[in-house]
């Protein structure tokens, strides 16, 4: 915590690198997935190499599921920061898909007068997995280029919508689970060999804006709504979350090369506790654009 005025804080649905989250001095909030009954933290320092044989164990059907934040860790992680004389921005998982920024913002509110000092802030990412994680690592690049807490907080807010997400689920099997499927289309689409494509939308909230028929086809959807994204707005940051599916996520590299320069992109599996909801196969695509 030293060198800066102000600790950003976000929860493990940012789904960053380890190492990022090291190289920017970002704390992490975990959720908390239970398989066959054990409850697990989602951000520890095996959670990535474990990612794999949980994704393995998915395929085999064992039974999965996920729990939000609890107040208890939230308010030792913001205790901790308060007490040793730094103010907080929490940046959390979107409040349209989970109830994790609801519970870390009532807890930082109910902090406030303890600290009177100090400044408690949270934003709302309306994002999701590496969409949320963007705004995080651009968030701390601003902190270390000199912007208060409250200037990096109105950046956030402020371009939070330009954070786009894009994704492909390989079976529609999990969403369907999860109750965002209705039956016969979950029948039909299976059947069909259809592919959804899928956003964030402006409220945080999942939203069908596509299919395609066959796992290629969908990819180059994806290739193609990023390219347009990064094109417009000039920014090459490109981020790729996946469900243990490393062969889709360079094929969709290429594609995305195709149509537009971008750097080498920050690749990471999806989180367990999105993972769960999601499936084996999911791959998502994230980049600022001028809208979403």
């Amino acid at each position: 915590m030293k060198g800066f005025s102000y600790m950003i804080v976000t929860d493990s649905c940012a789904n960053l690198p380890d190492a990022l989250f090291a190289e920017y001095g970002i704390r992490v909030i975990p959720l908390v997935y239970i398989v066959d009954g054990r409850e697990r933290l989602s951000y520890s320092k095996d959670s990535e190499t474990n990612l794999k044989q949980y994704y393995d164990l998915m395929r085999k059907k064992v039974p999965m599921s996920t729990s939000c934040v609890s107040r208890e860790n939230c308010e030792a992680a913001f205790t901790e920061i308060l007490d040793a004389g730094k103010d907080v921005l929490y940046i959390g998982f979107s409040s349209a898909l989970s109830a994790t920024y609801d519970v870390a913002s009532k807890v930082l509110e109910e902090l406030k007068p303890r600290y009177p000092e100090r400044k408690l802030i949270a934003v709302d990412s309306l994002s999701a997995c590496l969409g949320q994680g963007m705004l995080v690592v651009e968030a701390a690049k601003r902190r270390a280029a000199g912007d208060g807490v409250e200037a990096a907080a109105e950046w956030a807010r402020g371009n939070r919508l330009k954070a786009a997400h894009f994704f492909t689920v390989d079976t529609l099997a999990y969403l369907y689970k999860g109750g965002r499927l209705k039956k016969s289309a979950y029948l039909l689409a299976t059947a069909l060999n259809i592919k959804p494509v899928m956003r964030v939308n402006d409220t945080g909230h999942l939203e069908a804006i596509g299919k395609a028929l066959g796992r290629k086809l969908s990819l180059n959807a994806l290739a193609k709504h990023i390219a347009e994204g990064i094109e417009i707005s000039g920014n090459d940051a490109l981020y790729i979350g996946h469900g243990d599916c490393i062969g889709d996520v360079e094929y969709l590299i290429g594609k995305i090369r195709e149509r537009v320069s971008v750097k080498d992109p920050i690749v990471n599996y999806v989180d367990l506790v999105i993972g769960v909801h999601s499936g084996p196969g999911t791959v998502a695509a994230f980049c600022f654009a001028d809208k979403r």
